[in-house]
C-alpha cells in the first residue's frame, strides 16, 4: 500500500470518527423538533454559528492531522503518524466530551430511534468520505464541519424504516383499543390547558371509574402509543389521551390511533406559530378532533370568548357542550388557598367544593371537566369529592409555600399568553409587595414580540418588581412596563438565573410573594425525601468539586466550600424547610450543573 492510500484510508477514517463526534447538539436538535426537517433547519438558524464551532474545530485539526502524517511519512516516517493520530482522537473525545456536558433543558435520550440514526450517520460519513477520497484523500477532512447536512442526510435515509416501526407500535396499540370496545377514549386538545385539564378529568372521573391518563406531557403519537402499549390494562374504563401538536395534521394522527368518542377542545390561541403560521391553522389544526369523532360522540368546548366557542357554534354533533352549560359556579372566593364555590346543576342541585388549585381560570377549566363527568353519569357529590382531591400540576401555578417569609409560586413549564395573563390575576391575589422573575415568552412567531410587550404591559398592574431573565428578548418587556408607568428603579434586567437569584437576596423581604413564569434550568439534582440527603447523579463527571453552593429562592447561601468526588457525593438536607433551591457546582472544568430543585 503505497502512502498515498494510507493518507487516504487515515483521512475517510478519522473523518468519520469527528463528523459522529460532534454530532450530539445537532442530534438534541432534530430529537426535540420531532424528527421534523423545517424544524430541524429553524432550529440551525435559532441556534447561530456556535453550534457550527466544534465541527470547525476538528475540521482544522483533522487538516492539520493529514499534513502531519504526509510530512511522517515522506519525512520521518517511525511513530510519528501514529502519534499525530492519537492526538486528533483525544481532541474528537475531548469536543465529544465538552458537548455532552452541556445543559439543556431536556435533555438527549438514547431512544432506539436516535441509536438507529447514529449508525446511519456513521455510514454516511464513512461512505461520503470513500467516495470523496477517490477525487481528493484531504476532501473528507471537511466532513466535521458539514456534521449539521449529514445528520439531516442520514434522518431522511431511515425515514423509511422509521416509518415501518412507527407502523408497526401504532398497529399492536391500536390492536390493544380494538381488544377493549367498551373502552370510553376521551381527547384532549387545546392551544394551552390541556395537560392540566387531562389531570382534573383524571381525578374526577376516578370517583367512579378506573381511568388511565397519558402520563406526564405525552401528548406525541409516539407517546401515545406507548402509553397505550406500556400502561393500558383490561382493567380500566376510561383511557383519556393528551393530542399536541406541532404541525398540521398531528392531531388527525393520533386520533386515527386512539378513535376518541369524546372530545374536548380547551382553548385556540397564539401557541407554536413559528411551525404554524396563523392563529386560523391552530384552530383547524385543533378541531381535527372534533372531525374524528362518531355520530354519536360528544364535544366539549372551553369558553373563551372566541375562536373556541366559534368552533362550538360550527361542530355538527348533537352533543355538544360548552363550560358551563348545564353546570354553574356561584358564591366564587380565590385567593392564596386556592378556590372556594358552589357548583350549580339543572333543577336547582348545588355542591360545595373547595380545591388548592390557583386561580378564577382553574374554575372554568373545572367546569368544562365536570361537563364531561356529567356526561358520563357522576353525580355533583362525586364531582365535589373529586374536585377536593386535585392538585396543583407541577410547575403550573404550584404554590411551592414560604422561604423564609417569602411564598414562591412555580408557573415554570411553557408560557403563554393566557397561563401569563391568569398567572397574574393569582398573584394580585396575595398580599404583601408581588415580584416576577421571568424569561418572557418564546416560540410566538412574529406575534412573539408584540406578546411579550402586552404581558409587560400587564405585569406592571399586577406586580411591584419586576426581574427579567434575558438580554434582547426581553426588551419587548421591559417596553410593555414603561410605557404602563412601571417605576423603572423596579425593573431589573439580568443575564442568567443565578445572577436574579443573587438579585433577590437583597430585593425580597418576609410577606413578599415571587411567581416564576416560565421554563426554569434542568434538574441535575435529586433529593431524597427519606433520608434528607441530596444526591448528585453525575456519573459521566469524574471531576474533582471546587465547590458546591445552594441558595434558597430569596438567595441566602445554605451550603457552601464542599469538597469530594463528584460521583458519589451526598449532602445533608434534612434541616431545610420546604421548597425550591439552587443547587451550583464548580469543579476544575468550570460550572457543571445549575439547577432548581425541590426538596
Amino acid at each position: 500500500m503505497t502512502a498515498w492510500s494510507v493518507l487516504s484510508v487515515y483521512s475517510v477514517g478519522i473523518a468519520t470518527i469527528t463528523a459522529v463526534a460532534c454530532a450530539r447538539p445537532f442530534l438534541h436538535l432534530l430529537q426535540l423538533e420531532s424528527y421534523q426537517f423545517p424544524g430541524y433547519l429553524r432550529a440551525l438558524l435559532r441556534v447561530g454559528v456556535k453550534a457550527w464551532l466544534p465541527g470547525a474545530l476538528l475540521t482544522a485539526a483533522n487538516v492539520a492531522l493529514v499534513y502531519g502524517l504526509a510530512w511522517g511519512f515522506f519525512r520521518l516516517a517511525g511513530l510519528l503518524p501514529g502519534l499525530i493520530l492519537l492526538a486528533n482522537l483525544a481532541l474528537a473525545a475531548f469536543v465529544y466530551a465538552r458537548l455532552r456536558r452541556r445543559p439543556a433543558k431536556k435533555k438527549l435520550v438514547f431512544t432506539p430511534r436516535l441509536v438507529r440514526l447514529c449508525w446511519a450517520l456513521a455510514v454516511v460519513c464513512l461512505l461520503g468520505g470513500l467516495i470523496a477520497s477517490f477525487m481528493n484523500p484531504v476532501l473528507p477532512l471537511l466532513w466535521p464541519a458539514f456534521t449539521p447536512v449529514w445528520v439531516a442526510l442520514a434522518a431522511w435515509l431511515v425515514q423509511p424504516l422509521e416509518a415501518r416501526i412507527k407502523k408497526w407500535f401504532f398497529r399492536d396499540a391500536q390492536r390493544i383499543l380494538r381488544g377493549m370496545p367498551e373502552l370510553i377514549r376521551i381527547g384532549i386538545t387545546g392551544s394551552y390547558g390541556k395537560t392540566s385539564a387531562k389531570f382534573l378529568l383524571a381525578t374526577l372521573l376516578a370517583e367512579r371509574y378506573s381511568v388511565l391518563a397519558t402520563p406526564g406531557s405525552f401528548n406525541t403519537p409516539m407517546g401515545v402509543t406507548r402509553a397505550i402499549r406500556e400502561q393500558l390494562r383490561p382493567e380500566h374504563q376510561v383511557f383519556i389521551a393528551e393530542m399536541g401538536a406541532r404541525h398540521v395534521g398531528d392531531i388527525r394522527e393520533m386520533c386515527e390511533l386512539v378513535r376518541p368518542v369524546i372530545g374536548l377542545l380547551t382553548s385556540v390561541g397564539p401557541q407554536h406559530l413559528e411551525t404554524f403560521g396563523t392563529v386560523e391553522r391552530v384552530a383547524e389544526t385543533k378541531y381535527e378532533l372534533i372531525q374524528a369523532l362518531p355520530p354519536d360522540g360528544a364535544a366539549f368546548f372551553g369558553r373563551d370568548g372566541g375562536i373556541c366557542e366559534g368552533l362550538y357554534r360550527r361542530c355538527p354533533l348533537e352533543a355538544k357542550r360548552l363550560a358551563g352549560e348545564r353546570l354553574g359556579a356561584e358564591d366564587i372566593a380565590v385567593g392564596p388557598f386556592g378556590c372556594r364555590f358552589t357548583l350549580v346543576g339543572t333543577g336547582g342541585a348545588r355542591a360545595d367544593c373547595q380545591t388548592r388549585l390557583l386561580g378564577a381560570h382553574n374554575i372554568d377549566n373545572l367546569l368544562l371537566c365536570a361537563e364531561v363527568a356529567l356526561h358520563l353519569g357522576l353525580t355533583l357529590p362525586e364531582i365535589a369529592a373529586g374536585v377536593a382531591k386535585l392538585e396543583p400540576v407541577e410547575h403550573r401555578l404550584q404554590l411551592i409555600g414560604t422561604n423564609g417569609g417569602v411564598t414562591v409560586i412555580d408557573d415554570a413549564f411553557n408560557s403563554n399568553p393566557a397561563g401569563a395573563g391568569a398567572a397574574l390575576d393569582v398573584l394580585k391575589s396575595f398580599p404583601g409587595r408581588r415580584i416576577v422573575v421571568t424569561p418572557g415568552m418564546v416560540e410566538l412567531g412574529a406575534e412573539q414580540e408584540t406578546l411579550n410587550e402586552e404581558f409587560g404591559r400587564q405585569m406592571a398592574k399586577s406586580t411591584d418588581i419586576a426581574v427579567l431573565i434575558g438580554g434582547r428578548r426581553v426588551e419587548p418587556i421591559a417596553r410593555g412596563l414603561e410605557r404602563e408607568g412601571f417605576d423603572r428603579a423596579n425593573l431589573h434586567i439580568v443575564s442568567s438565573l443565578e445572577e436574579s437569584t443573587v438579585l433577590l437576596k437583597s430585593l425580597a423581604r418576609p410577606g413578599d410573594t415571587v411567581l416564576y413564569e416560565n421554563d426554569l434550568p434542568e434538574i441535575l439534582v435529586y433529593p431524597n425525601p427519606t433520608s434528607g440527603e441530596l444526591r448528585i447523579e453525575t456519573s459521566d463527571m469524574r471531576y474533582e468539586i471546587l465547590e458546591i453552593e445552594i441558595y434558597d429562592m430569596i438567595g441566602r447561601k445554605f451550603i457552601s466550600n464542599l469538597k469530594s468526588q463528584i460521583s458519589n457525593q451526598t449532602i445533608d438536607i434534612s434541616k431545610f424547610s420546604n421548597g425550591i433551591y439552587l443547587v451550583k457546582i464548580e469543579t476544575e472544568k468550570g460550572t457543571l450543573a445549575k439547577k432548581i430543585i425541590k426538596k
